[in-house]
């Protein structure tokens, strides 16, 4: 694997390196992090715990990877400025687990609950009359809809 260093930037607020990178690698897949730190780490004459790599993108068939890396003047310095799942992902941090709670008991009642009123039996349903759907029809109001009459003339 040979490694290009296609462009390279002083960030002195932030007291690093940010570098573009474009890795070679015919015959082999896509690079590891770690070989690409060690690389870069050599060619810039720096520690790996200075060397972050941020990305790396690889296109299907090419045998390249395109990246951007940070090199810091210090460890702490990286510490610091770096997000923290970066860190992680160089391998500068552990990864933080959190552990979730359990859902917490609802805290005891002091006052007992009050009594309940005694039941009332059950009421029987109304009986229906079975020609009741058939006595009733709608109710019309002249007034508001008047109806109109048309006879035939013939």
């Amino acid at each position: 694997m040979e490694i290009e260093i296609v462009d390279k930037r002083e960030n002195q607020l932030l007291d690093r390196t940010e570098i573009t990178f474009k890795a070679s690698h015919s015959k082999e897949g896509t690079p590891q992090r770690e070989v690409v730190r060690e690389k870069l780490a050599s060619m810039l004459k720096a520690t790996k715990e200075r060397v972050i790599v941020d990305s790396m993108t690889s296109e299907f068939g090419k045998m390249e990877t395109v990246g951007y890396a940070k090199v810091y003047k210090t460890k702490d310095a990286a510490m610091k400025y770096e997000r923290e799942h970066v860190l992680v992902r160089n391998k500068l941090k552990e990864k933080v687990k959190v552990e979730k709670k359990p859902a917490a008991a609802p805290p005891p009642k002091a006052a007992p609950a009050p009594a309940k009123a005694p039941e009332k039996p059950a009421e029987k349903p109304a009986e229906k009359a079975p020609e009741k759907h058939a006595e009733k029809a709608p109710e019309k109001h002249p007034e508001k809809h008047p109806e109109k009459h048309h006879e035939k003339k013939g």
